[in-house]
């Protein structure tokens, strides 16, 4: 029988590969465009694509892309540090919530602008925040913790 644990292994081995990352970017924008397009389908498949992405790619053969880093950092803050702080970086993913929210109520009200610049907001701020993890990961790292 398959662990708890060799899952969660798998499930982060596989989401280390960069393809997995880089293609998540997209959801965002898909997303705000299935509900500003009112298109079930396309929210359907975005929905359904967040939640296999993790596992679709296999293992990288490294983890020296930028991108990999970005998740084993993920992992690696979710493990160690408390999430639910306000505190830097999480400060940037309850921001992020707000602004996601925003460009989620934008693209219900059909205001085109508005919701490409919050869902680009959106993306800019998740990717501040991932890379302030790679930075404190790659230090860790660095100092053998």
């Amino acid at each position: 029988m398959v662990s708890r644990d060799d899952l969660e292994a798998t499930f982060w081995e596989r989401h280390a590969n960069p393809k997995s990352g880089w293609s998540r970017l997209l959801i965002t924008p898909a997303l705000l465009a299935a509900i500003y397009h009112r298109n079930p389908r396309l929210a359907a498949a975005a929905i359904g694509y967040a939640v296999v992405n993790p596992v679709l790619f296999s293992p990288p053969e490294d983890t020296d892309a930028w991108m990999s880093r970005v998740v084993l950092a993920e992992r690696w803050w979710t493990q160690e540090h408390s999430v639910i702080s306000l505190g830097y970086p999480n400060v940037l993913n309850v921001c992020n919530l707000g602004v996601t929210a925003y460009a989620v109520a934008a693209a219900a009200w059909k205001q085109p602008v508005r919701t490409a610049v919050a869902g680009v907001a959106s993306m800019l701020l998740k990717l501040w925040y991932v890379a302030a993890l790679v930075r404190r990961y790659d230090a860790a790292r660095a100092d053998g913790s």
